[in-house]
Order: structure tokens, then C-alpha cells, then sequence
């Protein structure tokens, strides 16, 4: 495809033209690190910040990963947090799963909140931050209707089939 170089996948795949999807990452920033699988049987690709980033007690950020994305049509990308970092300290994805459709080309960022009401949180370059997972998506038709079927269910929710 003309404007795209040669893509090198991860070690961890087994790559067979024609049957794998790509994913193409291009590069808005000289620090932005592409994602890569780190385990063959990874879900998710770490993604990393490329600049210095502190987010104070109680404050919220918008970190900017220094990346784009071109995913296949009918995926999205969700951002999730990275499980160790959510164990091991006060941070939290705040919009988790975010979701980047596949349309969209601009700058991916996460959105980072600190938990903490003491201490700050430090990201340096390179360092990952959230993870992304490529996931189908089911376009719908949308319809109004003025009734809904009726299930054993009903409108029931928050907790109406009882706590054990």
C-alpha cells in the first residue's frame, strides 16, 4: 500500500499472509514507541506515554501517546488499564474501556486520574502506560419502537436478582 512501510509484526505471532488483520501504527511523535505483543498469548499491546507526564492528587490527565492508528473496518480499539499498574498503585483509566473506531486517525491519548489525595503520579518516556485490545464490532440497525418484548426480567437491575 503506497505511504506505508514495510510492517514487521511481533515475534510472538505467527504471521500468514492473508490471515491476520493489520493494524498500522504511524508515528506523530519522535518518542512514541509502537505497540508490540509481549507474550503469544497476550489479548493486549502495551501502550507507552512519550513525554514526562506528573498528575497531581486527585487530578485527572489527558496523556498523549505520540501515536495513530489505522485499524481494519469493523474493529475498534479499546484502552484499558494495565493490571499492575491499577494493583500497585492509586492510577485509574477513567473512561475504561476507551474505545478508538476505526475511523478515527487523530493522536491516541489516555485518560489518567489519580486516586491518590497525597501523592503524585510520575510517567516517564517509554513508560506503559494502558493497554490496547482489538475487538469486533456489531454495527445495528436503529430502530424507535413505541413497545418492547417482555422477559422474565423486566426492568429489573442494580441488584434485583438478589447478592448470592
Amino acid at each position: 500500500m503506497a505511504g506505508w512501510e514495510q510492517v514487521t509484526p511481533s515475534p510472538f505471532l505467527k504471521y500468514e499472509r492473508g490471515a491476520m488483520k493489520r493494524v498500522r501504527f504511524k508515528k506523530l511523535h519522535p518518542d512514541a514507541i509502537i505497540p508490540e505483543y509481549q507474550t503469544s498469548g497476550a489479548s493486549g499491546f502495551d501502550i507507552c506515554c512519550c513525554e514526562n507526564h506528573q498528575i497531581g492528587p486527585g487530578a485527572t490527565k489527558l496523556i498523549m501517546t505520540g501515536l495513530a492508528v489505522e485499524l481494519p473496518e469493523g474493529t475498534e480499539m479499546q484502552i484499558r488499564p494495565r493490571s499492575g499498574l491499577a494493583l500497585k498503585t492509586p492510577y485509574l483509566i477513567k473512561n475504561s474501556p476507551g474505545t478508538i473506531d476505526a475511523d478515527y486517525r487523530g493522536e491516541i491519548g489516555v485518560i489518567v486520574h489519580n486516586l491518590s489525595s497525597d501523592s503524585a503520579l510520575f510517567y516517564n518516556v517509554g513508560e506503559r502506560i494502558a493497554q490496547g485490545v482489538i475487538s469486533p464490532v456489531i454495527v445495528c440497525c436503529i430502530e424507535e419502537i413505541l413497545h418492547l418484548s417482555e422477559t422474565d426480567r423486566g426492568a429489573g437491575g442494580f441488584g434485583s436478582t438478589g447478592i448470592n
